[in-house]
């Protein structure tokens, strides 16, 4: 049970992105000022809040936009949008150093020199209740996650606390999430677990500037623990397990953060009647957007799963082998059109007979038979080396079998090591795992292989693999397609060609086409021969075609959704062509943050399962009160108690920008 409590309280600190590309677009169709709140009394349908919050480059207000979508059981939404002038319940503070001292954002652009830029959260929504028999402050669990997109001709070795680090080759997307109020509400001991209210940029920089960070603070995924069941360590399990489901849906929904957000919120204004096919566009385009986000994590699972067999050989055989064969078959299907409008009735050709049906057409129409004459000299020639070839796929399969022979062999001296000095020295797991110990049991390894009698035992055994009907006929196999492939290859060389090319003109064009099949054949048995011994390709092709087939499946609902969308784009296309520009950028920039999130849940389970010390009567009773709590903050303007609603906040920093060079 408390293998699988913190399995469950992992999710706690997995908290992730929630808002939708979808959301940011529709919720924009104009907007009006209010000092205050603008509370919807008698609506009582589904609200689904967005806060918008325009910040300086430290952080602090500028503006802030509240839209709202309101939707009823008829399927038509209705949209609202208030420029509102109120405290948020998450403040964002942004701080810079350069080389340890402190620097205006100002003054930093265009230096060069280590750089630090740290965003610290403060959490002032909160309610005083009672739990655990006291009158305790439960903050409102926001998850707050930070993004910006670095360009590496001016930022080299990122680095970031509470987060994850992807980099393209151009530009660096860095991610970070934290939790702020969240150690006060679960009464962590910062001792042992210190939650995180912060995160840390590092790099260094020449010429800084920085795009525009963008941050999303949301408490959606704490609504789904079902608090009725949280009377008793099962129950914790259970609701938990729900929460983690709700967390899947997330992981699989994250959302983007991106540069191009600032241009969309700006020119939002101008959208005009399409904005309702958009929005229906929009719907559909999500829901196929679903099903192809797990498709595609589908095909990854299968991806590494081939590559880890593979190792050094990381490619997916079967699929290209099945794809090098479709060219093959569209070729020879080329050739047998061209050949039939030709007059000549032969046989149709395939990968196995064109060889044979060309070389007999060949021989019809040549008198000298200058084709047949090169293809027996090439077929001596290479036969004439056979012995050559047998050598060398015996040594290359001999030294795969040693490989695999020693490193079986190894695994087993290992465990047999580990064992012994268990055994001896009475060591626990802990000190198992310690750098010492390891060094120790790996130079013990090494002794023991270089000894003469693991040795003998290794030579013995490659010799009995050798041995065996299977290795023989995996030679046999590879001989035989070497000296095709180099029958093959030379008969596509510039020599043979040159000889061909005196053949008479009636043979000439059949000549030029058996030549450019000889061509690819030669590559197509290469392809055989390079994935001929990967023994776990199979597998992994099989995951990977799985993959590929829910990729397919939601690629095309999502292809029906994009078309319903682009009508709707094409009425606002002449008012908003930086729309278009805007969500490109966003394209590009998108934040793929389930590695990151799954690491911070494998590095948070131990330290929270630690601080709260066993005492998990006191930690069900806070969680539900923060779990209460997060139910209670449904609307940042005070929507109509009767709405089933839901708010986020998405906060866009000011981008700093090097001075211009004069």
């Amino acid at each position: 049970m408390k293998k699988n409590t913190k399995k469950y309280l992992s999710v706690i600190l997995a908290v992730t992105l929630v808002a939708g590309s979808a959301g940011i677009v529709y919720g924009l169709s104009g907007t009006s000022e209010d000092s205050g709140t603008s509370k919807l009394t008698e609506y009582k349908g589904r609200v689904d809040e967005t806060v918008y919050v325009i910040t300086g480059a430290d952080g602090a207000v500028k503006e802030t936009v509240v839209s709202d979508c309101f939707k009823d059981d008829k399927g038509e939404d209705a949209y609202r949008q208030d420029k509102v002038k109120k405290d948020l319940p998450v403040d964002i503070s942004v701080s810079y150093t350069l080389d340890g001292k402190k620097i205006s954002s100002k003054k930093l652009a265009g230096k060069s020199g280590h750089v630090v830029v740290r965003f610290d959260y403060t959490n002032n929504q909160y309610e005083t209740v009672q739990t655990g028999g006291r009158s305790e402050k439960i903050y409102v669990p926001f998850a707050v996650l930070t993004g910006v997109i670095l360009d590496n001709e001016h930022f080299t070795d990122v680095d970031v606390s509470n987060g994850k680090i992807f980099n393209d080759g151009n530009r660096t997307v860095v991610a970070g999430i934290a939790f702020p109020g969240l150690q006060t509400s679960l009464a962590a001991d910062p001792d042992k677990l210190e939650i995180p209210d912060y995160v840390e940029i590092s790099a260094d920089v020449k010429d800084f500037e920085m795009n525009s960070p963008m941050t999303v603070a949301t408490n959606e995924v704490f609504n789904e623990l079902d608090t009725s069941q949280l009377n008793s360590l099962s129950g914790l399990s259970s609701s938990l397990g729900d929460l983690t489901d709700a967390m899947d849906k997330l992981l699989d929904g994250s959302s983007s953060l991106y540069d191009g957000l600032s241009e969309l919120l700006r020119k939002s204004g101008d959208l005009t009647a399409g904005i309702d096919s958009l929005a229906s566009g929009s719907l559909a385009l999500k829901n196929g957007a679903a099903d192809l986000s797990k498709g595609a994590s589908d095909l990854q699972q299968g991806a590494a799963s081939l590559y880890s067999g593979l190792n050094t050989l990381t490619e997916n055989n079967d699929s290209l082998i099945g794809g090098a064969e479709q060219v093959f078959e569209t070729l020879l299907s080329t050739a047998n059109t061209q050949l039939a409008s030709s007059g000549l009735d032969i046989p149709e050709l395939t990968i196995d007979n064109y060889a044979t049906v060309l070389g007999n057409v060949i021989s019809s129409v040549d008198e000298k038979a200058v084709y047949q004459k090169a293809l027996a000299q090439v077929t001596a020639a290479v036969e004439n080396k056979r012995p050559d070839i047998v050598a060398g796929v015996k040594s290359a399969v001999k030294e795969q079998v040693t490989a695999q022979v020693t490193a079986a062999i190894q695994a087993e001296v290992t465990a047999q090591v580990e064992a012994a000095v268990r055994e001896a020295t009475g060591a626990t797991d802990e000190q198992m795992a310690s750098d010492a110990m390891k060094q120790t049991i790996s130079q013990k390894v090494s002794e023991k292989m270089a000894s003469a009698e693991v040795r003998s035992m290794i030579s013995s055994k490659v010799e009995e693999q050798m041995a065996t009907e299977a290795v023989h006929k995996t030679i046999d196999e590879n001989v035989e397609i070497q000296i095709q492939k180099a029958i093959s290859e030379n008969m596509a060389s510039d020599t043979v060609q040159s000889q061909l090319k005196a053949a008479s003109e009636g043979a000439a064009s059949l000549i030029s086409l058996k030549a450019s099949l000889d061509s690819y054949n030669s590559f197509y048995l290469g392809l055989i021969a390079y994935t001929n011994g990967v023994a776990d390709a199979a597998a992994g092709a099989g995951a990977l075609k799985h993959g590929s087939d829910q990729l397919k499946d939601g690629a095309s609902q999502l292809s029906a959704g994009t078309s319903s969308l682009y009508d709707g784009i094409l009425t606002m296309q002449s008012s908003t062509p930086s729309l278009i520009d805007g969500i490109t950028q966003l394209k590009d920039g998108s934040l793929k943050l389930s590695g990151g999130l799954e690491e911070l849940n494998e590095k948070g389970i131990k330290k929270l399962v630690s601080a709260i010390d066993g005492d998990f009567g006191t930690l069900i009773d806070r969680l539900r009160s923060t779990v209460n709590v997060s139910r209670n903050y449904r609307s940042f303007t005070g929507n109509s108690d009767d709405a089933d609603s839901q708010v986020k906040f998405i906060y866009k920093t000011e981008a700093i920008e090097a001075p211009e060079e004069e």
